[in-house]
């Protein structure tokens, strides 16, 4: 555990710089390193604990973060004006620290939703799926009718839900692009926590309804139906249609009953945003620790976010439970470099300016604080995007960064709940997985607490260790799928978030 009286954070006995745990004046000295200040260093940010020259590798984690453009000395303020990027090669070693999972001889259990096939839910929706941006609008409209009154008479469903998105049409009907956003669409209409779907297309668009259903293998049922505008006969009568159908659904969408479950039904999807120099060694961490309590129940948590874990990816290839799922994962690596490439980027576009601004200064840094959301345990199995999640344990899929995206793809695979971390304050919510956020450092917490589930700052404080956080962040988790609300769901996010990756060019 971090000491409270501690101005600073070392993480590894080999690292070249400390961690600002509150803004430190010029000429503070830092009695602990032997080292005085230089200049006014912000919370969450890096100074040198030695001295570095000019293009040598600069550590923390005990892994490089970056080589420095300018001689670095100690007391320095180590950021984006003297730390920069540079490709090195890193040893993947592949399942070199395999270890099989240790599972625990009394699994935790939660208050579920047991469906015909299996499945359990921690949500019960209706939901209303657009095949393409032309039929969002009537989607919203069915979807705004049942207003809390007109399901008041429902207390088992947890609401109607339009997903609705910006594609579907301007592009092939054949080829990667459709193919993902189908993979989605089919995900979310057969999610574990949707009782059941209306499917709406317009009717002429690239991204038929018939071809969805067969390329994701699905039949339209009395849980699945499906039908256009164009068909229907427009919108008043597709709306009225709609509303039709939803109220026939209803009775049988609301039997639904709350019944011990093992945690094993659990399926975390993992995001960080708006992250800073905090994240890395509290929110992200704890996150971890309750995934590894998660997996030894059975469980299973999703990494994601590809781009954010780009110079830490050997330290998950070296947990590879074969082989193969490592190069599976460094495939994917490959496929980002060449596509940032191809389209005049750089994989170190990230960090954004607001990681920036709360002390993360390259990519390499940022993942290897990413990385860490993803626990101690083996990685069984990488997945693209929005494919289904078959495998237990911790698994990996390819994603964005960009959080809505990728939350979208984690749910769409079968995440039924979805963990976020926070250094700056991200609001998001995700229907229909809720959502529950972390929080960095306690400045966070009691700034924007409403938004937040938990304080991951008491880490920092030195109030708490990693490992007690975690045990109490689990905790939150097994509560929140028995149906406790999360910060986000009370403000009622979600409804907009939902975001599939768009590839190719939109004609």
């Amino acid at each position: 555990m971090l000491q409270a009286a501690d101005l600073t954070i070392k993480l590894n006995p080999a690292d070249d710089v400390v961690i600002a745990r509150v803004e430190i004046p010029a000429g503070t000295q830092l009695i602990k390193e032997g080292v005085r200040v230089a200049v006014n260093v912000p919370a969450g940010h890096k100074i040198a604990i030695r001295d570095v020259a000019e293009g040598k590798p600069v550590r923390r984690y005990n892994q490089i973060i970056g080589y420095s453009t300018k001689p670095i000395r100690a007391g320095d303020h180590v950021h984006v004006h003297n730390l920069g990027m540079a490709h090195f090669e890193r040893d993947y070693a592949y399942g070199v620290d395999y270890k099989p999972t240790e599972f625990l001889p009394n699994p935790a259990t939660f208050m579920g939703i047991k469906r015909l096939d299996g499945r359990v839910a921690t949500r019960n929706y209706v939901a209303i799926v657009s095949s393409v941006n032309c039929s969002a609008h009537v989607s919203r409209h069915i979807a705004q009718y049942f207003d809390g009154e007109r399901l008041a008479d429902y207390p088992s469903i947890d609401g109607v839900i339009a997903i609705t998105h910006q594609s579907g049409c301007g592009m092939a009907s054949i080829g990667e692009p459709v193919e993902v956003l189908r993979r989605v669409l089919g995900g979310y209409a057969t999610h574990a926590n949707v009782h059941s779907t209306l499917m709406i297309g317009l009717g002429c668009e690239a991204n038929q309804i018939n071809d969805l259903l067969a390329a994701q293998g699905l039949k339209r049922s009395d849980q699945l139906q499906a039908f256009t505008i164009q068909d229907t006969g427009g919108t008043r009568k597709t709306i009225q249609d709609g509303i039709a159908r939803i109220k026939e659904l209803l009775p049988e969408a609301n039997k639904v009953k709350r019944q011990p479950c093992p945690a094993s039904h659990i399926t975390l999807g993992l995001q960080c945003g708006g992250s800073d120099g905090y994240s890395g060694i509290s929110a992200n961490p704890a996150l971890g620790a309750a995934v590894d309590i998660l997996v030894r129940n059975g469980g299973t948590a999703i990494l994601s976010e590809t781009p954010e874990i780009y110079g830490a990816e050997h330290l998950l290839t070296r947990r590879a439970a074969s082989r193969e799922v490592g190069e599976k994962l460094i495939e994917r690596i490959r496929w980002w470099e060449d596509y940032t490439t191809k389209l005049g980027g750089d994989m170190n576009n990230n960090p954004s300016p607001g990681n920036k601004a709360g002390g993360l200064t390259t990519i390499l840094e940022k993942s290897l604080g990413a990385a860490a959301k993803g626990g101690t345990t083996a990685l069984m199995a990488v997945y693209k995007y929005a494919e289904p999640v078959t495998a237990k344990g911790f698994v990996f899929m390819d994603t964005p960064g960009y959080d809505p995206v990728s939350a979208t793809g984690q749910v769409a695979g079968g995440a039924n709940m979805i963990c976020f971390t926070t250094g700056r304050g991200s609001a998001y919510g995700c229907k229909p997985s809720p959502s529950l956020k972390l929080a960095t450092n306690t400045a966070l917490w009691e700034r924007q607490e409403e938004d937040m589930d938990i304080n991951c700052g008491v880490i920092v404080d030195g109030k708490a260790s990693i490992q007690e956080v975690g045990q109490q962040f689990f905790e939150l988790i097994l509560k929140t799928a028995s149906g406790q609300p999360s910060k986000s769901e009370i403000f009622g996010y979600g409804d907009d978030e939902f975001a599939p990756w768009i590839l190719g060019p939109t004609m």
